[in-house]
């Protein structure tokens, strides 16, 4: 999973802005809110969109569930591999 992992770091890295920090600064296993990578809640909003569009993934906002998916980049990207839609392109 580690490519999945990487194009998620990138993800994260471009939906979210983030100039300073390269897909190597972030720890897949590190947790991406508060300590960690230190987003929030606004970033969450942000993040989950980049992931529907990009992979086709949905989440509801208010779900437990989709806290546990976001705690990490490795958590996200095993949510991502078991949920998204197969790609259109041939």
């Amino acid at each position: 999973m580690l490519p999945l992992e990487q194009e998620i770091k990138e993800l994260i890295i471009s939906s979210l802005a983030l100039e300073d920090i390269q897909p190597a600064d972030i720890d897949a296993a590190a947790p991406l809110f508060v300590e960690g990578l230190g987003l929030d809640s606004i970033d969450a909003l942000e993040l989950g969109l980049a992931l529907q569009k990009r992979y086709g993934v949905h989440m509801s906002a208010d779900s437990a569930e989709t806290r546990k998916h976001f705690a990490s980049v490795q958590a996200l990207a095993a949510f991502v591999a078991a949920n998204r839609k197969p790609s259109l392109s041939t």
